[in-house]
């Protein structure tokens, strides 16, 4: 059965209705959880599998199908979410979340698709900007389950509890700990327009190889990750120093004088994205402080540049 609903379920029987009317929802959760949306989408195809795989009988036993598919959905997610650190290890350089496309992108991924579905498209806010997304990586697969349940998706933790399989209590301090590490990790919020204007210059001076220029924008310890996932040349390191990071974009740009640089939202921020013969070849996003960058993530891995170019 497809997962992507199309025009005419409405008129589908309610029930069906109602259990494919939760895709959005468990797109959303399982993209928060693993900052994977290849992931995400595959996690949706299973817990999906795992539905229609009972028996009508048992199906029509689940008083709330919603809770059931955000229940299976998240264990499976916590499953992934253990394993995660092996598979890291396997990686090459530094691992990066996928960057997500212009507000309320589509996440389906399928290239000549007529237009959007809203059951795939997925709410931006300030928990999927990059940074927000990078201190959920440094959580417990346990503390960020939690965290996401209750304080963005609002669920209670005797709810949380069911899923995670420890005590409403266990579920409320892991939660707490969750929110000390964001609280500790996330700097004072700098306006939008003030953040584009910034991530504006940034542009012009990468484009021009001011060095100057880019230095002027940088903290002085600012710190640029590239994920390049072996498949693509990118620093296997971090960089840091606004010095050597300005060197870094300026060589960039002197190798590549085909390079494209768009402005575009990225995680529901101002970014960037470089373009070569009309290809993405990387998507930068920004964590801004005052007026100064503290840190760009530039992800070049194709495999996680795929929504930047489908369609």
């Amino acid at each position: 059965m497809s997962m992507h609903p199309e025009p005419e379920d409405s008129r589908l029987e309610p029930g069906l209705s109602a259990v494919l009317s939760e895709r959005r929802q468990l797109i959303n959760l399982a993209y928060r959880f693993l900052g994977s949306l290849a992931d995400a989408e595959d996690v949706v195809q299973e817990t999906y599998t795992r539905w229609y795989a009972m028996t009508e009988q048992q199906r029509d036993a689940v008083a709330a199908p919603g809770g059931w598919l955000t229940t299976v959905a998240s264990r499976i997610c916590l499953d992934l979410l253990g394993s995660a650190r092996a598979r890291r290890e396997r990686y090459v350089g530094e691992w990066i979340p996928e960057p997500l496309p212009d507000r309320m992108e589509w996440l389906s991924g399928r290239t000549g698709a007529a237009g959007p579905d809203p059951a795939d498209r997925i709410t931006l806010d300030e928990s999927v900007n990059m940074a927000f997304l990078v201190v959920l990586d440094s959580m417990t697969p346990a503390e960020r389950v939690a965290f996401i349940l209750h304080d963005v998706f609002h669920y209670s933790f005797a709810e949380v509890a069911d899923i995670v399989g420890r005590s409403p209590a266990a579920c409320r301090q892991l939660a707490s700990s969750a929110r000390r590490r964001i609280a500790t990790a996330q700097p004072p919020a700098t306006a939008t327009a003030q953040r584009a204007d910034i991530v504006r210059g940034f542009k012009q001076a990468w484009a021009a190889q001011d060095i100057e220029a880019l230095v002027g924008l940088l903290d002085p310890d600012a710190t640029t990750i590239a994920d390049g996932g072996g498949l693509v040349s990118a620093e296997l390191r971090p960089v840091t120093g606004g010095q050597d990071i300005a060197r870094v974009f300026a060589g960039v740009a002197g190798r590549a004088p085909d390079l494209t640089i768009l402005e575009r939202t990225v995680n529901g921020q101002p970014g960037l994205v470089a373009q070569q013969d009309g290809v993405t070849v990387s998507v930068l996003a920004f964590d801004v402080s005052g007026d100064r960058i503290k840190t760009i993530w530039a992800v070049r891995n194709p495999e996680k540049l795929r929504p930047w170019t489908a369609g």
